[in-house]
């Protein structure tokens, strides 16, 4: 899954971007729960996919509302 792909399910989500992080990382918020992420911007480079499960995780998203990470 690519950043793009991501970004656009989180946002479906109610998470938001709030700045850009170290390097190539963008700093996520999800308001539900409070909890902050940085996530890898790779451009089109895929993300691995525990990678992604470990970004849900931490912003506190349910696997099955997130949907399959391919």
């Amino acid at each position: 899954m690519r950043y793009r792909e991501l970004a656009k399910r989180l946002q479906a989500l109610g998470c938001r971007e709030l700045r850009q992080g170290k390097g190539s990382h963008r700093v996520w918020h999800n308001p539900e729960t409070g909890e902050v992420a940085a996530i890898p911007d790779w451009g089109n480079k895929d993300l691995a996919p525990g990678t992604v499960r470990a970004i849900i995780r931490e912003l506190g998203i349910d696997r099955k509302d997130f949907g399959s990470i391919k």
